[in-house]
């Protein structure tokens, strides 16, 4: 497995999972600093290491009228906030290889969306800063084919790479996940994540705006977690109900500590049983 480090964060970490969490986009300084605060505290309590995510602007909506941000260098200047005031490094996503240049200079992690995980262009532009890259896989792409983006990214000399599943389309409006793709996604070499938030989601099965139930935000965390995935990449928000964007399927922010304890106990308890079978 490839190893490398994103500021202080030596990854994928030496005692299990890591994470990547924050709310889905920069509504405001306000709210990103009370997820920041939080997430600051979770860190240091469960001793997990921590990506603060945040989206600068939203490119990726269902509908023109939908919201797509505050305003690029507001939003920025709040991500590299988080980053000086928290010491945590910090990802946003980029959907054009014109944005990258800008994107860049505020983050640590720069992501390519589901939608583009195979824009040559953009990947490799993303991976040509030198900052780590995270490729989500596509709705529609098999786990094996995100090889092929990571030798994109790859091609650049970059070796800060990760891929993140996050769910298959099933029919119209609806996800599916199959496990199988992480350990498929692993042989390719690279730390391997889950996005417990996207794959609850319904894609725009709200009228013009994605739907999603977070009832199974745990149920597929934890199969993720016995997988053995290296980590997790949740949305989390103060208040979902009102969030401008994926309010359906965001974590609310009091929950997340406990959500964080029982997930990182499980990952301690199938390490110990792996441990135990290798031993024999």
């Amino acid at each position: 497995m490839q190893k490398f480090s994103i500021g202080p964060l030596s990854l994928p970490g030496e005692k299990g999972l890591f994470l990547i969490a924050g709310p889905c986009l920069v509504e405001s300084r306000q709210m990103a600093m009370e997820v920041a605060a939080e997430l600051d505290r979770i860190r240091k309590e469960e001793e997990v290491p921590v990506i603060f995510k945040g989206s600068y602007r939203k490119a990726n909506r269902s509908s023109a009228s939908s919201y797509t941000g505050i305003g690029d260098r507001e939003a920025l200047e709040i991500l590299a906030e988080i980053r000086e005031g928290f010491g945590m490094p910090v990802l946003t996503d980029v959907h054009e290889a014109s944005e990258v240049e800008l994107a860049a200079s505020y983050v640590d992690v720069l992501q390519i969306p589901a939608f583009l995980c195979r824009q040559t262009d953009l990947i490799v532009a993303a991976a040509s800063t030198g900052l780590a890259v995270n490729i989500k896989k596509g709705q529609f792409l098999a786990p094996q084919d995100m090889a092929y983006a990571a030798e994109k990214a790859a091609s650049t000399g970059n070796r800060k790479i990760m891929l993140t599943e996050r769910g298959t389309t099933f029919g119209y409006h609806n996800l599916v996940v199959d496990y199988r793709g992480l350990p498929i996604m692993a042989d390719s070499g690279w730390p391997v994540v889950f996005d417990v938030t996207h794959s609850v989601q319904l894609p725009g099965a709200g009228a013009g705006v994605s739907g999603g139930d977070r009832r199974f935000l745990m149920p597929l965390a934890r199969a993720a977690v016995a997988t053995g995935v290296d980590g997790l990449f949740f949305e989390v928000h103060p208040d979902p109900a009102t969030a401008m964007s994926d309010a359906s399927t965001q974590a609310p922010l009091g929950e997340f500590a406990a959500m964080v304890r029982e997930l990182m106990q499980l990952q301690r308890c199938m390490q110990s049983i792996r441990e135990e079978f290798h031993s024999r």
